[in-house]
């Protein structure tokens, strides 16, 4: 819900996967003739490089590529309950098959190496359909293998980069037994959820920090996300949008209150003044944050409030709908946490990345909110809500195992645990 408590960790830019579509291995990811020509001349490189490496000659064998940006299949939808249905007995004769091998730890294997890991990892992509044809036991890295690596991080949710890191690793080690198992209750989330049938919803997906624009079967839109941290989750909900906040103010919730702000002042006492924080009483009259006594209960007691601006944790756009938690769907001044690979970072509300483009879908059948007069709203700094008319359906779902029409099935974290799969490795 706010910046408060970001984790200082390296971030991993989703938009190398646009990038890496484009590079020398993009054998990996374009279909036909131009994909073994380029699988060539890359294996051709790599052995002037180092004629040691032994490309295996006709491996072009990476399974069809992906492509997430296309799909436009809502993840609610009676199609995506039937595509899972089909995933999960695929998932069964993998498991009658006894699964696949767990990969060692050891060094990140990339494009080039020659290690005995090698010959696991391929068994492995070649038991989860990410790589097609058979195992000849050979221990180098190949282009077709890095596609096949390529296609796991697009189904998995990872930044894309074709090299087996240790976060990659850990979830290539979840066993087909916990895949089946997060499959099978996932499937029944589905077929709950699947009768949110509308003219226009918008659906957030919890476990893929994701929302869908929808219009009705087709996913017209999808926005990045950041949703709640794992000690503080986004909760699952159905209810309306029925109103859009430009330059809003920020209430700060009660829980923030105390578990950020209270020990904040304590060490930082001008924290409130610096971060345009104002405590308001009962009757909207401003307290001097110098008077209160931030170690007791009294700071709960008071209202306290951000004013509208480029500091605000809600940035320039806050989305409202029902709910008794207390969430709503907004901005942030913190773009690159849209860049992270783990976007678990707020206080259970819902960052959309571009929300501008999301309220102008949302007011668009409404006369006056143009695209060019929400731009000069914004712009004035002035705070004014826009009513969305007729309210659309909204449904935040915790979906982590789900598959599309193609046959591609995805996976996420149970970062909430919420599967009933028990505790496995995370990139947590």
């Amino acid at each position: 819900m706010s910046q408060f408590g970001r984790r200082d960790e390296a971030l991993f830019d989703r938009r190398r996967l646009l990038r890496g579509l484009a590079t020398g291995a993009a054998a990996t990811l374009l279909g036909g003739r131009a994909s073994r020509a380029t699988g060539a001349r890359t294996r051709q490189a790599l052995n002037e490089q180092n004629p040691r490496l032994d490309f295996i000659p006709g491996a072009d064998s990476a399974a069809p590529p992906i492509d997430p940006m296309s799909a436009s299949q809502p993840l609610l939808s009676a199609a995506t309950a039937q595509a899972t249905e089909r995933a999960v007995g695929q998932y069964e004769a993998i498991v009658g098959r006894g699964g696949w091998p767990r990969i060692p730890p050891g060094d990140t294997l990339q494009l080039g190496m020659q290690h005995p890991n090698v010959v696991v990892l391929r068994q492995r992509l070649l038991d989860g359909g990410d790589l097609i044809g058979g195992n000849d036991g050979a221990d180098v890295f190949t282009s077709e293998i890095e596609a096949a690596v390529r296609r796991f991080e697009i189904r998995h949710g990872f930044a894309v980069g074709g090299q087996v890191r240790e976060p990659v690793l850990s979830a290539l080690n979840i066993s087909a037994q916990v895949r089946l198992a997060q499959l099978r209750a996932n499937l029944s989330r589905l077929r709950a959820l699947g009768g949110l049938v509308a003219p226009r919803t918008v659906t957030c997906n919890i476990a893929a920090a994701e929302v869908e624009a929808v219009e009705g079967d087709t996913v017209v839109a999808r926005y990045t996300a950041v949703v709640g941290k794992p000690d503080r989750p986004s909760p699952e909900l159905q209810s309306k949008i029925f109103q859009v906040n430009f330059n809003p103010y920020w209430t700060v919730p009660t829980s923030i209150v105390r578990h950020d702000l209270m020990p904040k002042m304590l060490v930082e006492p001008d924290y409130l003044s610096k971060n345009h924080i104002r405590v308001l009483d009962g009757r909207g009259r401003e307290i001097f944050a110098q008077h209160i006594d931030w170690a007791s209960e009294r700071p709960l007691g008071y209202r306290l409030r951000q004013d509208p601006g480029d500091f605000n944790s809600l940035g320039a756009v806050r989305i409202n709908f029902h709910n008794p938690h207390q969430v709503y769907m907004h901005d942030t001044p913190l773009k690159t946490l849209f860049d992270d690979e783990f976007r678990f970072d707020s206080s259970g509300c819902v960052r959309v990345q571009n929300i501008r483009a999301l309220a102008e879908w949302l007011l668009s059948p409404v006369p006056g909110w143009s695209p060019s007069g929400i731009d000069q709203v914004i712009k004035a700094g002035d705070r004014k809500d826009a009513p969305v008319a007729p309210a659309v359906p909204l449904c935040w779902a915790y979906v982590t195992a789900w598959a599309t029409a193609d046959g591609v099935v995805q996976f996420r974290d149970d970062i909430y645990s919420r599967d009933g799969v028990g505790a496995y490795a995370t990139r947590t």
